[in-house]
């Protein structure tokens, strides 16, 4: 029987033995939404208490299945209060059947497809006897398991509601990529938080982004604490093994390597002196990158690698310099280096910016080569037409990369993030891409990561199934599946608040709104677009300030008041941000009203008591919130980062600070010296200037 035959026999046995069975909206309605959605769901009649329920584990089980075991115990006791056993065999009363039926298979290999008969698929069926999971893998039934987590219903008295489920993804590789290069080092065990997210979300591969921060032989530190260790990189490997998740390295070996080249030592690699990209034509940078591969390669286990080769600007001037094309140079490039890895047995993806700028590369890619195109903005292009047509037309395998636009914004743009991973999972489906790898970049040093949780959640149920994700009501599910009952209410809406406020606030600044918040008010063009968009900004201020008052009430509730300290952070920066900008419109009208020749009496009443004085004054509300708002940003940093590039992100808090205080101490000079007959000065002369 072939594949496909067997694949329909499952789903008609499948049918006909739930045929008796509740599958109408309106019983699903009655259960719990479940994340990623599984492919056939049915419900009947009935629940599984779990009140003394035990976990069998068969046949002949390894660690995996322990673990997988474990993970449904740890999930039962938390809705029991009470310690659920696994056992080997079979005893008395209602069970939980984990039962893997072929090897083990943990981690995505090369050349997977997805379906009903992959690696990865599972069943569940549960009643009011028992209940049971199988699967071909180890991975599929931990998938299986986590399913079972979700579906655990009533508080009062927990059961797992009479269902019949088939499962298996629509994405065979589905990744998340964490840059831990260009913005701050995240610590190991916030490093091991995003791996538990992730498992809960099916996905199945975590590729760590390193530019020169894996403490290579012979690679002396680009900055000072900016190291991370080979022994945790190969601890975090096993912790994300045990998870499912293949910890697949994601380098720079062309460009992106400006840490590197400013070291004086190493700055003759470079095509420009202390440039960005290397100089292929300088043989010690192939004997460089060997030894780097090399070691990559001992620290790293996953058969894939990920060698970068994105925004190589200045590619075009380094072929100028010498008889090659910019798409031979980058060709030439890239096969050296790919040849180096796949010598050594490894499967090789490169970003595709630069093979599609310059579309005569991608005829001559290196054979077996997996292109990566990313792009963060769907509105331009919803189909990705510039990005997949030339990699479809010249049969290049390829994988899509959406983002969590959280980089240079104040909190993550989750509107443009769901819609970016939406629209691009549909167009790479349709072109056939393999699989998704769902970007997380910290270009902007002030970047906090626990925010962008959500986001890494919603990629991983998107590439799991089918169906697009229901933007409407992801909020809801994905802090119902997160938080207890009694918290999940506020963190949803305080999520839905935060994501308007920050979009609210965008239309003022624009996108890049962290970016913009260390600027002036009184720059010409914000100042105008502040005046015009006032509405605006006191929309996202009024979310804002909601979105705080919901994580406090999650508090309350009984939330960690530590793992929402960044959303806190995040929601009154937004808030600051709106007040900022409103005062620079009132702050400057105000000064204009007055006229060039105000009496002392206007300026004090009109100017100094509003804007000015200590006592509630618009220029001390603002010295006050940013200070107060400091050390809570400066706590909520060092929850999950080290230290490295703390000061320099800390810079523009007391240069913001700083500002304030000056302004106001040369409009108090104006105040204490003024002279009615002199009149007021230009107030851009009061500025302060750097």
């Amino acid at each position: 029987m072939t594949a496909s035959a067997r694949s329909r026999l499952k789903r008609l046995q499948f049918f006909l033995a739930a045929a008796s069975w509740i599958g109408s909206g309106a019983a699903w309605a009655q259960h719990r939404a479940l994340l990623p959605q599984p492919r056939q769901l049915i419900y009947g009649e009935g629940r599984l208490r779990l009140a003394g329920i035990r976990i069998r584990l068969e046949p002949n089980p390894t660690a995996e299945d322990r673990f997988a075991g474990s993970t449904l115990a740890g999930c039962i006791g938390l809705a029991t209060h009470a310690k659920v056993p696994l056992l080997d065999r079979g005893g008395s009363g209602p069970e939980i059947v984990l039962r893997r039926t072929g090897a083990l298979d943990p981690l995505p290999a090369p050349g997977e497809t997805p379906g009903p008969d992959s690696r990865e698929s599972y069943s569940i069926h549960v009643s009011a006897d028992g209940a049971a999971v199988d699967a071909r893998s180890s991975a599929g039934v931990f998938y299986g398991v986590q399913t079972l987590c979700q579906m655990i219903e009533d508080p009062s008295d927990p059961a797992l509601p009479a269902a019949r489920i088939q499962d298996w993804p629509a994405s065979a590789y589905r990744g998340v990529l964490v840059d831990m290069s260009e913005g701050p080092l995240l610590r190991v065990s916030e490093i091991e938080n995003q791996i538990d997210l992730l498992a809960r979300w099916k996905i199945n591969q975590y590729y760590f982004y390193n530019e020169t921060t894996i403490a290579l032989r012979g690679l002396p530190p680009a900055a000072p604490g900016a190291r991370i260790a080979i022994s945790d990189v190969r601890a975090i490997a096993e912790y994300a093994r045990e998870r499912h998740i293949d910890l697949v390295p994601a380098l720079e070996l062309y460009g992106h390597l400006h840490d590197l080249f400013r070291r004086e030592q190493f700055s003759d690699l470079a095509d420009f002196p202390h440039g960005v990209e290397f100089n292929p034509d300088n043989p010690q940078v192939a004997r460089l990158i060997g030894d780097w591969v090399n070691q990559y390669v001992a620290i790293f286990h996953s058969p894939f690698v990920h060698v970068g080769f994105d925004e190589t600007w200045q590619l075009q001037q380094a072929a100028q310099k010498g008889d090659s094309s910019p798409a031979d140079l980058f060709v030439q490039q890239l096969r050296k280096v790919s040849g180096l890895f796949q010598q050594r047995g490894k499967t090789v993806l490169a970003w595709a910016d630069i093979m599609v700028k310059y579309p005569d590369t991608i005829a001559k890619l290196p054979p077996g080569i997996i292109a990566v195109p990313w792009f963060y903005d769907p509105r331009p292009d919803p189909q990705y037409t510039r990005w997949l047509a030339p990699l479809i037309e010249h049969r290049v395998p390829f994988m899509v990369a959406p983002g969590v636009n959280g980089w240079n914004e104040i909190a993550p743009d989750y509107n443009l993030t769901f819609r970016n991973i939406d629209t691009f999972i549909k167009a790479g489906r349709a072109g056939g891409s393999m699989g998704v790898i769902d970007t997380i970049w910290s270009d902007d040093v002030q970047m906090l990561k626990p925010p962008v949780s959500p986001g890494m959640a919603y990629g991983g149920a998107a590439s799991w199934q089918s169906q697009p994700v229901q933007q409407e009501t992801f909020f809801a599910e994905y802090a119902a599946i997160e938080y207890p009952p009694a918290i999940a209410p506020w963190i949803a809406s305080g999520l839905r608040k935060m994501a308007d406020s920050e979009s609210a606030l965008q239309l003022v600044l624009g996108q890049d709104t962290m970016l913009r918040l260390w600027r002036s008010p009184f720059d010409a063009t914000l100042l105008r677009s502040a005046r015009q968009g006032g509405g605006n900004l006191r929309r996202s201020r009024l979310l804002a300030e909601g979105a705080e008052e919901d994580f406090l009430r999650a508090i309350d509730a009984g939330a960690d008041a530590a793992k929402l300290e960044s959303y806190l952070v995040e929601c009154r920066l937004l808030d600051y941000a709106g007040l900022k900008f409103q005062y620079g419109v009132e702050i400057a009208d105000a000064w204009n009203n007055l006229g060039p020749h105000p009496t002392a009496g206007q300026l004090e009443n009109d100017f100094d008591n509003l804007v000015t004085s200590q006592q509630h004054g618009k220029l001390a509300d603002l010295m006050e919130m940013i200070t107060a708002l400091e050390p809570q940003y400066k706590q909520a940093w060092l929850d999950e980062y080290t230290v490295f590039r703390l000061e320099a992100a800390l810079g523009r808090w007391r240069a913001e600070y700083e500002y304030w205080r000056r302004l106001q101490a040369n409009l108090q000079d104006v105040v204490d010296e003024y002279n009615p007959k002199a009149g007021l000065p230009a107030f851009a002369s009061l500025l302060p200037r750097d």
